[in-house]
């Protein structure tokens, strides 16, 4: 397994992989802007690479851009197709190389790749391949996806329960990127591993105060990336963020990595976003309580200054 980390790596990545198909490639696209990615497909096309394209029926605001590609990519030679409309979103992001997969927390966009935190994941394992050329081609198709393979993580199939699974199996240390962790389930789970005594950081927000967790913002970097680390040995990166609808009601993608060393890249880069991240400001009503406070110690001022003021004797009329 390799490990692409954002925005260190750039581009290149992807474009050294298409750059050396030989047979095919399956591509799965939400938002695209790349035109050095769309000129190396069309490259591609040209020295004889079958290239199948999958392209969401919607984004939020970019329709008309994926419209267009569609037709720039039939232009270039490429097969293309849209995903259905039976979910919100088709929200998952991956790569079929030949014998190679690639899944992505970014898309293919510069603001992704140059100016986000994300990581992506390379990966020649036969069985993940093969599960995800299956989930690949049931979109294709619009036909069911029935999963069999359970470190390949699809939304709404088998997120809840893969990833539920693998926060519980949390024994010393959980570090989270997630914009927003809000699903009510994950967060008892998560209050259950604090209870037992993990330490657990999240890198984003999550929507309700648990004792013991802290969380934090990137002060430098949009954050475009649903990653974790357990205990320093497991990981997953995927697009789905341990929010109801997506793990419920979006097609959203990911993977889970036991391979010690990736996991281990991911937690160093974690310690160091960590490291210069910034505390989340205090809620309402925490700054309420602040601000009680501070009004009861003006009161205090004051009735000390009243205290402290000489007492001037006044001499009666004789």
């Amino acid at each position: 397994m390799k490990l692409i980390i954002q925005p260190d790596d750039g581009v290149t990545p992807l474009l050294k992989a298409v750059r050396r198909a030989k047979k095919s490639i399956d591509i799965v696209v939400f938002r695209f802007d790349r035109p050095e990615i769309e000129k190396a497909l069309q490259a591609a096309v040209a020295r004889g690479v079958v290239i199948r394209a999958l392209i969401a029926h919607t984004n939020r605001g970019g329709e008309k851009n994926l419209r267009k590609l569609e037709l720039r990519l039939l232009q270039g030679g490429i097969t293309v197709a849209r995903t259905a409309d039976d979910l919100p979103r088709y929200h998952g992001k991956l790569m079929l190389v030949d014998d190679t997969l690639h899944v992505f927390g970014f898309n293919y966009t510069k603001l992704d790749i140059e100016k986000s935190r994300s990581f992506g994941i390379v990966t020649r394992d036969r069985k993940l391949v093969r599960e995800a050329c299956a989930l690949f081609e049931a979109d294709r198709t619009r036909q069911p996806y029935s999963p069999i393979h359970n470190r390949l993580v699809v939304s709404p199939e088998t997120s809840r329960e893969l990833l539920t699974a693998f926060v519980r199996g949390t024994k010393k240390q959980l570090l989270i990127y997630d914009d927003k962790v809000s699903d009510n389930l994950v967060q008892r789970v998560l209050q259950d591993r604090i209870r037992a005594g993990v330490e657990i950081r999240v890198i984003g927000k999550i929507e309700k105060t648990l004792t013991g967790v802290e969380a934090r913002k990137l002060p430098d970097l949009r954050l475009h990336v649903r990653a974790m680390v357990r205990d320093g040995t497991s990981a997953f990166i995927g697009s789905q963020s341990l929010r109801k609808l997506e793990l419920d009601g979006r097609r959203e993608v990911g993977v889970i990595i036991n391979d010690t060393r990736v996991a281990k890249k991911i937690q160093a880069v974690f310690e160091t976003d960590w490291a210069h991240a910034a505390p989340p400001k205090a809620a309402p009503e925490k700054e309420k309580d602040k601000e009680k406070d501070k009004d009861k110690e003006k009161a205090k001022e004051k009735v000390k200054a009243k205290s402290d003021v000489p007492t001037v004797a006044v001499a009666g009329a004789g």
